[in-house]
């Protein structure tokens, strides 16, 4: 732990020994220039009970399996929203064929194929560990602060964000240069909203955290 964070956490304890208010400390840490997310992980981790000491709460921790779990859990998103756009592309590409090339394009090619298989098989299982772990963490509350999910989830939410910002960069681009097309568009909003919609879940994800918080 770095010495400025055990000197806060140091701090909140024996304030809190003294009988000083959850409000007091606050305020008084502010006027010294700690932020007010730093007193509130602080505080957070003493139960607000009526003890004759601070009383801290149990702490969220890293096991093997739970860092498993959560990794297998979004491999297995990636792996599934990279193959649905792939598989959606190939549809595209198959009602809207490209002229200028002038071949057929084979709907039940092996792309098409693969990526419908890879769906099959990723999507039940992102779907299964994501209702498993759901219901850990009801039973557990501790477990959504767990340090692989929350990092894994920041994770997404940067990936799901550059994705965003690429594919509207990309439709700004050709849309100045006059060269959209009926495929593109439907491409780009293809992307859009596989990123849109793991960007805007996990990010209701971590709100919801936070007011659980």
């Amino acid at each position: 732990m770095a010495a400025g964070a055990l000197e806060l956490e140091t701090f909140v304890r024996e304030a809190l020994l003294r009988g000083q208010s959850r409000e007091a400390i606050t305020q008084a840490l502010a006027a010294a220039g700690w932020s007010e997310a730093q007193t509130r992980d602080v505080l957070l981790a003493y139960a607000d009970v009526d003890f004759p000491v601070p009383v801290p709460r149990p702490r969220a921790s890293l096991s093997a399996r739970e860092a498993f779990l959560y990794l297998v859990l979004f491999a297995s998103l990636y792996y599934a929203a990279f193959h649905v756009g792939s598989l959606l592309f190939d549809l595209i590409n198959a009602a809207f064929p490209d002229a200028a090339s002038g071949r057929s394009y084979d709907m039940f090619g092996s792309s098409m194929r693969w990526s419908t298989a890879s769906v099959i098989i990723a999507f039940p299982v992102f779907a299964w560990l994501a209702r498993h772990l759901a219901r850990e963490v009801e039973r557990q509350p501790i477990k959504r602060l767990s340090p692989v999910r929350r990092w894994l989830t920041y994770l997404t939410l940067f990936l799901a964000a550059v994705a965003l910002i690429c594919d509207v960069t990309t439709l700004v681009y050709n849309l100045l240069g006059g060269e959209l097309s009926g495929r593109f568009v439907l491409k780009v909003l293809v992307v859009g909203a596989i990123a849109g919609g793991a960007f805007g879940y996990y990010l209701h994800d971590l709100r919801r955290e936070e007011v659980a918080a």
